[in-house]
């Protein structure tokens, strides 16, 4: 006679924790009847591991459901006699259970739910057997727990309940829309929460696993961060004072665009405070994203858990929370009493992250004891991030090209820098570089800002105010702005006149006399066709001088400043009021430039401290920049013949010198004779310039 095939194979008897719980599961009028079958057992292996084996395919009787329901009782009370479930738990989840039960100050009616749960998702016997009991609802699974565990069933229930312990920590939860087969009624803080518990004395934050991340250690410095150092100091004390003392309901919020450096930060001021950071995760371990309610139940543990520790939490994204669907509201405003709870009673200090502050409620940003925005940082501060970074991978001329470029996040710069650093032992440092400006060009074409800006323009090599036919002497004028800067004050000029007379040129020669950064907008930089975006754009380009203590030329400004009685539109009036605004609050120096003197707002005139009117050369001027060129083309002088055809071109610039020395490149000019022709030839162009020609 063939073998039954469960005979075929061993089988290990279950625990005697896990038995006993087993035999009150299955003795249930339920349990029972879905076990024990007319002819045979629900599984084999269930009564293999219960010491029922030999009712498994027996040779000489028949399968009796009467004589082995009796078996069964007896072995369910032989088991209450021989061992107590608590007691007989294996060393390691004991240890856990017990760490854990201290930390948070769990019952003992918790505890024992904590272990029978975290046993139900890591022992196959177990949750085999719960699953016959079919499906329960809430209340049956209090009735059920409180057989298995002996325990008083309204004790089951308030310990399962919203305000228990449990379910604050977020270790064991109610589901009450998942299955409602007991192992899924009974959901873990994570899928590893069960093995981790069972497997090694797991340390608090081991228990988050999946859950919880540790943050990455920092590569900047708070001094990378100076354009809101006066705000971060305020916080960095803040922080240190809340570890110190275990200040409850501590909250932070940083927003600002994606890329400008929120989660470096968390990570330099973790660092600066010599403390812990954990990131509540975004994925699962499964790279599956975790929902905005599954992410608030992993802070709400990680809370509890680390509440004797010295360590920060961050919460990135938290759009997924706050923000409000066309659909439904945000878990946020469905549990706003919960939320605001947490953010006034949080043991660990929170930093929360968003690219997007406006998804917030006002009710919520007040709960936080600072709000702090990151824009993108200023100049100075790129450059230093480029050389943390890149090292020395990009040259001096690199390095300040690439940080002139406003968009350039810390996100971008860390991720290009990765790559290229990896290609340089193959490409070679050379093509590296030039790899690493592509992928940062690429990356911001992507993102919607176009590719990389050429070299800013210079100031020409033979630059001199003395070239520049001002109404007022500029040189004496620098040295006035050099005296008011080192006492602290600022300035607003307004440059005017035609079309390549030095104004821009001026700034740039200022800008060095003043030792300052020089930051040019010009109006198609700042002008939007959405409504109010200008206004935005006006607004960065003054924060961002401010910030980076560089002296501000706006070109056109014209464009800003049209006179406000001749408005016809709502966006031109706030257009102007806005500019005026921003003048009126600058504490640098801010120079204006137009074409255009006529028709400007009379408020914005009276706001100018002093305004140039740059003209066109005068000739002595004008040969004198013919004889500067002469020398740097080793020409030697020019001949005296050209002087009063030089004179004639009463519409002469600098500017033009400058078209004409680029031309010089690809059309190379013979003599001094070749040079005022091809001055006189940019004249001629110039709209009004017929009839200037002639003898003087």
């Amino acid at each position: 006679m063939p073998l039954c095939p469960s005979r075929l194979q061993p089988h290990q008897p279950a625990a005697p924790h896990i038995a006993l719980w087993m035999l009150r599961l299955l003795t249930s009028a339920q349990g029972l009847s879905k076990f024990v079958r007319k002819d045979e057992f629900a599984s084999d292996e269930l009564a293999h591991a219960l010491g029922l084996g030999h009712w498994v395919c027996p040779d000489d009787r028949a399968f009796s459901p009467q004589a082995v329901r009796a078996e069964l009782h007896a072995l369910r009370d032989q088991a209450e006699q021989q061992a107590d479930a608590a007691a007989s738990l294996p060393e390691v989840l004991q240890a856990n259970v017990q760490r854990l039960s201290a930390l948070v100050e769990l019952e003992a009616v918790d505890a024992q739910i904590l272990a029978f749960s975290v046993c139900l998702h890591a022992d196959p016997l177990l949750y085999e057997a719960a699953d016959l009991l079919g499906p329960l609802s809430s209340g049956q699974v209090a009735q059920s727990l409180a057989r298995v565990l002996n325990l008083p069933e309204p004790q089951v229930r308030l310990a399962l309940g919203g305000q228990g312990l449990l379910a604050h920590t977020g270790m064991v939860t109610l589901d009450q829309q998942g299955s409602n087969l007991l192992r899924g009624k009974l959901d873990l803080l994570s899928p590893s929460f069960a093995d981790a518990m069972v497997s090694w004395e797991c340390q608090p934050a081991e228990l988050l696993h999946g859950k919880l991340n540790t943050a990455a250690p920092a590569r900047l410095a708070l001094a990378d961060y100076r354009h809101v150092q006066p705000m971060l100091d305020i916080m960095r004390s803040w922080l240190q004072q809340a570890l110190s003392t275990r200040r409850r309901g501590v909250n932070l919020l940083l927003y600002g665009p994606p890329g400008t450096g929120k989660t470096e930060l968390t990570s330099t001021l973790a660092q600066d405070l010599d403390c812990n950071l954990f990131e509540v995760a975004i994925e699962d371990e499964d790279r599956d994203p975790i929902s905005g309610g599954g992410r608030l139940r992993a802070l709400r543990a990680a809370q509890c858990l680390l509440a004797q520790s010295k360590a920060l939490l961050v919460f990135d994204e938290v759009e997924d929370v706050f923000s409000d669907s066309l659909f439904r509201r945000s878990v946020a405003q469905s549990h706003k009493g919960w939320v605001n709870r947490m953010l006034e009673n949080n043991a660990v200090p929170t930093l929360w992250l968003s690219n997007d502050i406006h998804c917030l409620d006002p009710a919520f940003i007040r709960r936080f004891d600072m709000v702090l925005e990151l824009p993108t940082p200023p100049r100075s501060q790129r450059a230093r991030m480029l050389q943390a970074h890149c090292g020395d991978l990009l040259d001096a001329r690199q390095l300040q090209r690439l940080a002139e470029v406003e968009q350039l996040t810390p996100a971008i710069i860390a991720r290009a820098s990765t790559v290229a650093a990896a290609m340089a032992p193959t490409l070679g440092q050379a093509a590296s570089a030039q790899a690493f400006e592509q992928l940062v060009g690429h990356t911001l074409q992507a993102q919607g800002h176009g590719r990389l800006p050429r070299p800013q323009a210079q100031l020409p090599a033979l630059y001199d105010p003395a070239f520049v036919n001002a109404d007022a002497d500029l040189n004496a004028l620098a040295q006035g702005l050099v005296a008011a800067q080192a006492a602290g004050g600022g300035a607003r000029l307004c440059l005017y006149g035609p079309p390549g007379t030095g104004k821009t040129a001026f700034g740039r020669w200022l800008a060095e006399q003043l030792d300052r950064p020089l930051l040019v907008r010009r109006a198609s930089d700042l002008l939007s066709m959405f409504v109010g975006e200008a206004e935005k754009n006006l607004a960065r380009a003054f924060r961002q001088a401010e910030d980076e203590g560089a002296l501000l030329l706006i070109d056109e400004v014209d464009s800003f400043l049209q006179d406000r009685r001749g408005a016809q539109r709502s966006w031109e009036l706030t257009q102007v009021n806005e500019m005026l605004t921003q003048m009126e609050d600058f504490a640098g120096v801010f120079i204006a430039s137009t074409n255009l003197m006529t028709g400007l707002d009379p408020a914005a005139l009276r706001r100018f401290d002093l305004k140039v009117c740059l003209d066109y050369l005068r000739p002595e001027q004008a040969w004198a920049l013919l004889e500067r060129h002469c020398a740097q083309l080793d020409w030697g002088p020019p001949d005296a013949l050209l002087r009063p055809r030089l004179a004639r071109l009463r519409q002469l610039t600098p500017g033009d010198f400058a078209a004409v020395m680029r031309q010089q490149r690809f059309r190379p000019l013979a003599d001094a004779v070749a040079l005022v022709a091809a001055l006189e030839a940019e004249c001629v162009l110039k709209e009004g310039a017929k009839g200037v020609m002639g003898f003087v």
